[in-house]
C-alpha cells in the first residue's frame, strides 16, 4: 500500500513562495505518476500539476502556470511543487496524488487517474 505525506504548507504573504513536498512509500516510487490537487472551502477539487513517473512530463493548470513548478526525486522518493508569486485565490488545501498504472511519460490532469491520496496540507496566501 502506497502512503503519501504532504508538507511545507503555510501562511505567506501575497507574492512570496512555498515548496510542498509529497513522500512517498510502500510502492517502488519510480513507477508512479504524481499529481497535485487542491481544494478551497466550498469548492471541488482542482487539477493543479502532474508529473510522470519518468519526469520527463509535465503538465499545469492554467491558473498556475509559469508560477508553480513540479518536479521529482526518485532517490528521495518525493514530488515537490515550488509555488513562487502566490496570490490570496492560490489559498486551499493541496493534496498529492499518485497512480501506478500510467506509461512512462503519461501525465493526468483527472483525480480518477490516481489510485493513491495524501491526507493534504494547508496553503493559506494573505493579501
Amino acid at each position: 500500500q502506497v502512503q503519501l505525506v504532504e508538507s511545507g504548507g503555510g501562511l505567506v504573504q501575497a507574492g512570496g513562495s512555498l515548496r510542498l513536498s509529497c513522500a512517498a512509500s510502500g510502492l517502488t516510487f519510480g513507477s508512479l505518476s504524481v499529481g497535485w490537487f487542491r481544494q478551497a472551502p466550498g469548492k471541488e477539487r482542482e487539477f493543479v500539476a502532474a508529473i510522470s513517473w519518468t519526469g520527463v512530463s509535465t503538465l499545469y493548470a492554467d491558473s498556475v502556470k509559469g508560477r508553480f513548478t513540479i518536479s521529482r526525486d526518485n532517490s528521495k522518493n518525493t514530488v515537490y511543487l515550488q509555488m513562487n508569486t502566490l496570490k490570496p485565490e492560490d489559498t486551499a488545501v493541496y493534496y498529492c496524488a499518485a497512480g501506478n498504472l500510467a506509461p512512462p511519460t503519461a501525465v493526468y490532469r483527472t483525480p480518477a487517474s490516481y489510485n493513491f491520496w495524501g491526507q493534504g496540507t494547508q496553503v493559506t496566501v494573505s493579501s
